[in-house]
């Protein structure tokens, strides 16, 4: 039960919008501008544009600068939305020399906003080192939230979310990915993981034999996208139905605690 004045609470619709706080989209929202020396982790859509936050949006188009995985696609993404800002790379190859160029740049009273290709920075993407030299330098960090591939997975799933491990993306190497789901095969929450289209089909034979045929998971690729295709099932099973599908696309892998059952 919510309390009085949320969003499910008993203040009218006009009260809400008078108070303090309260949720709004109008110009008097201060969320929406950009301030000087903030950083700004906005997350961008996963495939869909129309995921992208309006408060998202707002603050693309009000910091000094953004900071992208890949400028190209940053910028078209920017282009499609008629904004048009000061662009810098930061990627995995340079993240370390760019956070403290970031940080510096944030010092001197510039706003900027750090975003990726798709989806929320920091999570399995570049991000963290900028985020960490803000931090230490005491300078105001602001999550902008939005989509994330493995929480959507989740979430659409019908494996358990009281809890769960997200590992980022599987190693390459088989013996790596065996000794990975036998370190983890008691445990007893959901695990969620990134993989690759030119590894999805080795890595659920290696898990077939490492966790065996009935263990519950659940295989997404597309999501949010035209040809968004969920598995789920004991893995033999969705290993079978993935050897008959297109592999293209990105994979996000759930592994349900041992004895699940859908």
């Amino acid at each position: 039960m919510e309390p009085p004045g949320g969003l499910g609470g008993t203040d009218s619709r006009h009260e809400r919008q008078r108070k303090p706080g309260a949720l709004s989209s109008g110009p008097t929202n201060p969320s929406l501008t950009a301030l000087p020396g903030h950083l700004y982790v906005i997350a961008t859509p996963i495939g869909n544009l129309a995921d992208l936050t309006e408060r998202a949006r707002a603050l693309l188009g009000s910091v000094d600068l953004v900071a992208c995985e890949d400028t190209r696609t940053t910028g078209a993404l920017l282009g499609r939305l008629g904004i048009h800002r000061e662009l810098v790379s930061y990627h995995e190859h340079n993240e370390t020399e760019a956070a403290e160029r970031l940080a510096e740049m944030l010092a001197a009273g510039r706003s900027v906003a750090l975003a990726t290709d798709a989806g929320t920075p920091g999570l399995s993407d570049p991000g963290f080192r900028a985020v960490r030299a803000c931090r230490r330098r005491g300078l105001p960090v602001v999550p902008v939230p939005g989509p994330v591939a493995f929480a959507a997975v989740l979430s659409a799933s019908g494996l358990p979310t009281n809890g769960f491990l997200f590992a980022g993306f599987l190693p390459p190497k088989s013996s790596a990915r065996l000794a990975f789901f036998g370190k983890y095969r008691e445990f007893e929450y959901t695990i969620a993981l990134y993989e690759s289209c030119h590894r999805i089909d080795k890595a659920m034979d290696d898990l077939v034999a490492a966790l065996g045929p009935d263990r519950v998971v659940c295989v997404a690729k597309e999501v949010t996208k035209v040809h968004e295709t969920f598995w789920t099932g004991p893995v033999g099973e969705v290993r079978d139905r993935l050897a008959k599908a297109s592999l293209k696309g990105e994979f996000t892998l759930l592994i349900a605690p041992a004895g699940y059952q859908l």
